[in-house]
Order: C-alpha cells, then structure tokens, then sequence
C-alpha cells in the first residue's frame, strides 16, 4: 500500500486543496509521512479525521478505508486518494459469502480496508486490534475473519475456545510475509540493515505520527 503514493504525488495533490490538512495511514513512507499533517490507524483514523475540527481533510493512501471514515465521520469531506491495499482489495463479496453459507452462525468481522460491498456483509468492521478485543468480548462462539489470514494465530490466543475461519482463498499479503523469525534475529544480532533518513524527512515524519499518538 505504501508505494500506491509518493511524496512527490502527494505535494503535487496537496497544492490542488491549499490549506486541507492531510491525513496519512501508517502504512506509508516517512517522506509521505513528512508532508502530512497527522498520521492514523485503521482503528483510530475516524478519531484522528474528527479532532481535527475541519470541514474538508485528504485522506492518504487508503481509498476504502477512507470511505469507511467519511461513514464514520459524515461532518467531515473526506477527499480520498485512489490508493488501496492490495490483499483486501482481492476480498470480493462473493468469498465472504460462500463463508457465511459454510458457516451461517458466524459473526462476520471485516477489515476497514476492504471494499464497501464487502464491509455490506459485516456483522462488525473492525481495525486488526479491533477483531482482536471484538472476539474475546462478544458473546458468539465463531467468527468469519475477513482480513489477513495472519491474525488467525492472534485470533485463537485472544479468544481460545472459540472459532475462527479465514476465506477460501486465504488473503494472504506478500509483504508482510517478507519478515521472518530468521530475518528479525539476524537484525537484532547485527544490527543490520540501518535505515538512513534525511534529518529534515525524519523530524517532519515524526512530528506526524507524534500528533496521532497525542490524539488517542
């Protein structure tokens, strides 16, 4: 998702809405990061957009998600970027459903990041941390996961004794894939690969996670 934009897309935007703030989703570089007003989560962007006390905000890079927030927010514009996450935006309606006919007393959990024909199908919509509190919380016993096969292992530490199904296929990001147990011992051992970022980018990214943290 992070290379759906660049910061030189996102200034060329930003000067087409002069003085809207811009809300950036983590998932995104720090030279996106470093043009942006204030970051957010998929679980606290509908705080984030809400605090800022605005008419209008561009929402980066996340174009479901976005619209989710402009639900959950309706105040607000909520101006999107055409920007998505690959793997939820391979969950068609079509696959949740063939798992609600499998499994017709499931609650069906979806992720925010996924189409809005999809969240239609959703008992809840929920950010990954969300599922997570969702399913050791709720009264059902068994769960439709839509989102990254990963937050199964997650999902049954949380909510042990209950159920859980992903979708046939499994949505699988390869991205996240990429980080192995190996990979992050190899990292802590040599402290290696270091990541240099140009000062000025590094504080400017900062200051904007910094302001989502403050938020909530």
């Amino acid at each position: 998702m992070a290379d759906m934009i660049t910061a030189e897309k996102l200034a060329e935007w930003k000067r087409g809405y002069p003085g809207v703030p811009v809300v950036t989703y983590v998932n995104s570089t720090a030279e996106v990061k470093a043009l942006t007003d204030v970051c957010c989560t998929s679980a606290n962007a509908p705080q984030v957009v809400r605090s800022l006390g605005v008419e209008r905000v561009l929402f980066a890079p996340d174009r479901n998600l976005a619209r989710w927030v402009a639900e959950q927010v309706p105040e607000v514009e909520v101006i999107a970027w055409p920007g998505f996450c690959p793997t939820h935006e391979r969950i068609t309606p079509e696959l949740v459903q063939a798992a609600i006919d499998a499994h017709p007393d499931a609650d069906v959990m979806a992720h925010p990041e996924c189409r809005p024909e999809v969240l239609a199908l959703a008992d809840a919509v929920l950010s990954t941390s969300g599922m997570l509190r969702y399913a050791a919380e709720a009264a059902a016993t068994e769960f439709i996961v839509v989102t990254e096969a990963g937050l199964m292992h997650g999902l049954a530490k949380a909510a042990p004794g209950k159920r859980f199904h992903s979708l046939d296929p499994q949505p699988t990001c390869p991205n996240m894939k990429m980080t192995t147990l190996p990979k992050v011992a190899d990292a802590l051992r040599d402290l290696a690969p270091v990541i240099e970022l140009d000062e000025q980018v590094r504080l400017a990214a900062y200051a904007a996670v910094e302001r989502m943290v403050a938020i909530g």
